[in-house]
């Protein structure tokens, strides 16, 4: 997670790999993200971070990302206008793909396995990310699982044209015409130059 990362964007980098560190959540059709806060860092003083609640503070008082993303949430909640969250899934060791904007809804104090840890609630937008022509909104997450098997499939590179770099899990049939995000042979790799050239059509 990542507060004003250079000063504008909200970053939260999950998973939901089987042995993930964390405990994240897609629910209502990946509308609804439950995205769990940081522990605390590994040191000979404390070798296993996931006994010891999730702090809101460093010891010297200062808010931590948890803290940070907490007041975040209860400030923004009492008004209209929340806090976006740019999101990018892990799907595989090195590789992380964009998964849409989301808004912060709430956040709270948990009991997980016997400590206090932080929870925060993100709702889906239909935003893109900001100033960034090469980037595209998403309007439904497709599984971890399906990633995987175009990413496999098709490579690791654009379908169109062999590039390996900002590529994008597109629909053949536009999620908007009614393509499903939970069948590999729906998805394939594109480039964000295919992938913008393509928008909605049907190819």
């Amino acid at each position: 997670m990542n507060y004003r990362l250079h000063g504008a964007r909200f970053i939260f980098l999950m998973s939901t790999r089987k042995g993930a560190p964390y405990e994240d959540q897609v629910l209502d059709d990946g509308k609804v993200l439950i995205y769990e806060g940081h522990d605390v860092s590994r040191t000979k003083d404390t070798p296993d971070p996931k006994t010891i609640d999730q702090p809101l503070k460093t010891p010297s008082g200062k808010p931590t990302q948890n803290g940070l993303f907490y007041q975040a949430a209860e400030d923004r909640g009492r008004t209209p206008d929340y806090e976006r969250v740019w999101v990018y899934e892990k799907i595989k060791p090195g590789i992380w793909v964009y998964n849409g904007c989301f808004a912060l809804r709430s956040a709270e104090i948990v009991e997980s396995n016997g400590r206090e840890v932080c929870r925060f609630k993100l709702e889906l937008t239909d935003e893109e990310q900001p100033n960034r022509a090469d980037d595209l909104s998403h309007t439904r997450l497709i599984p971890s699982a399906v990633k995987q098997q175009v990413w496999k499939r098709d490579g690791g590179q654009c379908v169109e044209c062999g590039s390996t770099d900002n590529l994008h899990f597109d629909h053949n049939i536009p999620f908007s015409k009614g393509g499903t995000s939970l069948l590999a042979e729906n998805i394939q790799l594109l480039c964000a130059k295919h992938n913008l050239s393509k928008q909605a059509k049907i190819i």
